[in-house]
């Protein structure tokens, strides 16, 4: 869901987010994206990733509303810590969406009971301190961060943050349940584009190899844990 004002993303998905909003895309539009996937896929999980701005100039009661009947399944909105849970979280839960919780390095075992409390579908675990797509994680210290929240939940727990290659991703899931990539996509895409950024022939190949090559990374890890 692109914002103007995306802070906890880098320049990858900054960059992005106003391409889409100079492009014309909206919340509702992208609502219509979820309704026109789901005419073709009925299965596959699509949650929907942004900031609470746009959802609340929308109607949060109107969005969950079409958002369901979009088939959405779960929300990731990054700037709504435990202590605003009325705001979306706990009306999502009651609409049968998943609202999904991030844990970061510095989410203590004291913070933690507070963040797993209404988490819902996987908790996603933040691989570094700072913004997306730019450091590159310390893959030892996730591991130990990935073992001990799967000491305090029974929820799967994927990583993400700094995951651009499919080594990357193979050391990510030896541990974890998911590995997410949003940035490296989104540099794809835009290295596909055209001059005037408009998408090119090689634009949906571009994006599909890096996952197949990805995907092909967690089997490897997932093989060898």
């Amino acid at each position: 869901m692109p914002f103007t004002d995306p802070m906890a993303d880098g320049p990858a998905i900054q960059a992005g987010g106003l391409r889409a909003l100079k492009g014309g895309e909206t919340l509702e539009k992208t609502l219509h994206l979820v309704r026109d996937f789901r005419a073709h896929d009925a299965d596959t999980p699509i949650i929907l990733m942004g900031y609470y701005n746009p959802i609340y100039i929308f109607g949060v009661e109107r969005f969950l509303a079409e958002a369901k009947d979009a088939g959405v399944d779960g929300l990731i909105v990054v700037d709504l810590p435990p202590e605003e849970d009325d705001e979306l979280c706990l009306p999502a839960l009651s609409q049968g969406i998943a609202f999904i919780r991030l844990a970061t390095p510095t989410t203590d075992d004291a913070r933690l009971p507070a963040v797993l409390k209404n988490t819902a579908g996987f908790v996603y675990y933040v691989s570094v301190t700072g913004v997306t797509g730019v450091a590159t994680p310390d893959f030892n210290v996730v591991a130990s961060a990935v073992s001990r929240l799967k000491r305090h939940t029974s929820l799967p727990v994927a990583v993400g943050f700094g995951v651009k290659t499919p080594e990357h991703a193979a050391a990510i899931a030896a541990g974890a349940d998911g590995v997410v990539v949003g940035s490296a996509l989104v540099e794809a895409v835009r290295q596909s584009l055209d001059g005037e950024g408009r998408a090119t022939p090689g634009t949906v190949k571009a994006v599909t190899d890096l996952v197949s090559a990805l995907a092909a990374g967690v089997r490897r890890g997932r093989a060898a844990a």
